[in-house]
């Protein structure tokens, strides 16, 4: 049986000032909370603070955040207050490279991941049978130079149908436009290989072995208007030989396209990211 009182996680951010610990943690107590976890940072260069409280809560949500809005309010803070474990209302987008999908599926199907994938959509049709594999509904949705604004409003509007919270771009090869990326702040993650911007276009697991490259790697980053420029969640690499053929090089890619994608989303997924002037805090 559930508990009747999950573990709540409270995220926060403010102007970094003295007392911030003391207020949050005294507000939790009064409200009949005690803290199992509690990770915090202050950065000099931004002058903001951050902080992630896990916590075993005696009250509901909306008393326990009713205790924590005062303090709020003291501090000028952002936050967020959620139930340990509830899964993230999650789209996924791609194109036609399934080595991704699988495995967040799969990790999914697995409860390695706390999401809930309302739908798979793809500019192409090929990768409909692995949803449906997963049981998971597939939206085509083709994008054109001629189609593309219908396809971003067919888009935009699913997301708001499904009440979805995340949108993976799982090597989806398209481009958001800025109303895409301005209707979803923060709320979309993408993988690209680390290649960038010396190995562009396609192929590049091809134009790295001709290069002769000894590291290959991916990174998972929030999705901007500025492409490719998110701020940077997580990056793995791995280490490569003379003796690699191009073949190897791209399974080993996909391979490390799959580890980074994956803990960026379980690490969004547990409220262990927030902003930080363009770069990330990961409270892993």
């Amino acid at each position: 049986m559930p508990s009747p009182n999950p573990q709540r996680v409270l995220s926060l951010s403010c102007p970094d000032a003295p007392g911030i610990v003391h207020a949050v943690s005294g507000a939790i107590a009064r409200a009949g909370g005690n803290i199992v976890e509690s990770q915090q940072f202050g950065d000099p260069s931004s002058g903001r603070f951050f902080m992630r409280v896990q916590m075993e809560a005696v009250l509901d949500g909306h008393s326990l955040g009713t205790a924590i809005s005062d303090v709020a309010a003291d501090f000028a803070m952002d936050w967020n207050l959620d139930t340990v474990g509830r899964p993230t209302r999650t789209l996924i987008m791609v194109s036609k490279a399934p080595h991704c999908l699988h495995d967040l599926l799969y990790r999914r199907s697995q409860e390695h991941l706390p999401i809930d994938v309302a739908a798979v959509v793809s500019n192409h049709t090929d990768l409909a049978e692995v949803a449906a594999f997963y049981s998971v509904p597939f939206h085509h949705l083709p994008v054109t130079p001629e189609t593309r604004g219908a396809s971003e409003e067919m888009l935009l509007a699913l997301i708001r149908s499904l009440d979805v919270e995340l949108v993976v771009l799982a090597r989806y090869m398209q481009i958001l436009s800025a109303r895409v990326c301005d209707a979803l702040p923060g709320r979309v993650i993408n993988i690209h290989h680390s290649f960038l911007p010396s190995f562009k276009g396609a192929r590049p697991y091809v134009q790295a072995y001709r290069r002769g490259v000894k590291l290959i790697g991916a990174t998972a980053h929030y999705v901007t208007t500025n492409l490719d420029e998110g701020p940077i969640i997580e990056q793995d690499v791995e280490r490569v030989t003379h003796a690699d053929h191009a073949a190897e090089l791209v399974a080993l890619g996909e391979d490390v396209e799959r580890r980074a994608l994956a803990r960026a989303v379980r690490w969004h997924a547990e409220h262990r990211i927030l902003i930080n002037d363009g770069r990330t805090v990961v409270f892993r």
